[in-house]
C-alpha cells in the first residue's frame, strides 16, 4: 500500500523540517513547499492526499490559496495558524477547510488530526459512502450531482458550494424531515474544526440557507430550538 502524500507548505525552515520529520516518521511520504509557487510545483509532481497549509505565507496567503485549491479539487485541507481563536476556525470552515491545528502543536496532535481526516475522506470512496457518492439527488426543485459534487438551482444554474458546505447539505439530504443534532452533523460531514461547541455547523447552515433562498421562497432548513437542524422536504434519489 502506498504511502499517502501530505502537501506540507510552510514557510519557516526549522518548522517546516521538523513537522515534515514528524509525519514521515509516521509512514508519510511529505512534499514541502515553502511559498505558492512552490505549492503548485508540487501539485504537478504528482498526487497529493492531504495539504496542510500554514495561512501566514509570504507573497499569496494560505487563505487566498485554499480558495484557489478548492476552485479545481477537493483534496483534503488542514489549515495552520498562530491564530486559533473560534473566529479564525470559522473563517477556515468557511473557505472549505477539513480542519484547523493552531500552532504551537503537538506532533502527536498533529498526526492524530492528519490521519482522521485522511480517514474520512477514505471513507467517501469505499462501500456504502461510495454508493452514496454516485447519482443525484432531489429536493424543492433542487439537484445534487454527487459524482461532480455540483448543487443545481431549480433554474439549472450551478450554485458555487464549498467542500463544507456541500458535505454538510448531503448529509441533511441522506437525513431528510428528521432532526439532526448539530454534534451528529459533524459526525456525518467529514468537516471537522475545533470541538462541536464551536459555531462550525451555525454558519454552515446560515451560508446554505442563503445559497438556497431565492424567488422569494425561503430555504428548506428549519433549526429545531435547543436540538440541531433539519432539511424539512422529500429526498429522492436517482
Amino acid at each position: 500500500m502506498t504511502a499517502p502524500t501530505i502537501l506540507l507548505v510552510e514557510d519557516d525552515p526549522p518548522l517546516r523540517t521538523l513537522t515534515a520529520r514528524a509525519l514521515q516518521e509516521n509512514g508519510y511520504t511529505v512534499r514541502p513547499a515553502a511559498s505558492a509557487p512552490e505549492m503548485w510545483r508540487a501539485f504537478e509532481a504528482g498526487p497529493v492526499d492531504l495539504v496542510l497549509l500554514d495561512i501566514m505565507l509570504p507573497g499569496t496567503s494560505g487563505i487566498d490559496l485554499c480558495r484557489a485549491i478548492r476552485r479545481d479539487s477537493d483534496v483534503p485541507i488542514i489549515f495552520v495558524s498562530a491564530k486559533g481563536s473560534e473566529t479564525d476556525r470559522v473563517v477556515g470552515l468557511e473557505l472549505g477547510a477539513d480542519d484547523y491545528l493552531a500552532k504551537p502543536f503537538g506532533t502527536r496532535e498533529l498526526v492524530a488530526r492528519v490521519r482522521a481526516v485522511l480517514r474520512r475522506q477514505s471513507g467517501n470512496g469505499t462501500g456504502d459512502t461510495a454508493k452514496r457518492d454516485r447519482g443525484e439527488l432531489h429536493f424543492d426543485g433542487w439537484t445534487i450531482h454527487l459524482p461532480r459534487r455540483e448543487l443545481h438551482s431549480p433554474t439549472g444554474a450551478i450554485v458555487e458550494l464549498t467542500g463544507a458546505e456541500f458535505d454538510l447539505l448531503v448529509a441533511l439530504c441522506d437525513n431528510a424531515q428528521r432532526v439532526i443534532a448539530r454534534e451528529r452533523l459533524i459526525e456525518l460531514s467529514r468537516t471537522r474544526l475545533g470541538d462541536s461547541s464551536d459555531r462550525s455547523v451555525d454558519v454552515l447552515v446560515s451560508r446554505l440557507r442563503r445559497k438556497l433562498s431565492g424567488a422569494g421562497k425561503a430555504a428548506p432548513i428549519i433549526t429545531v430550538r435547543g436540538i440541531g437542524y433539519m432539511l424539512n422536504v422529500p429526498v429522492e434519489r436517482r
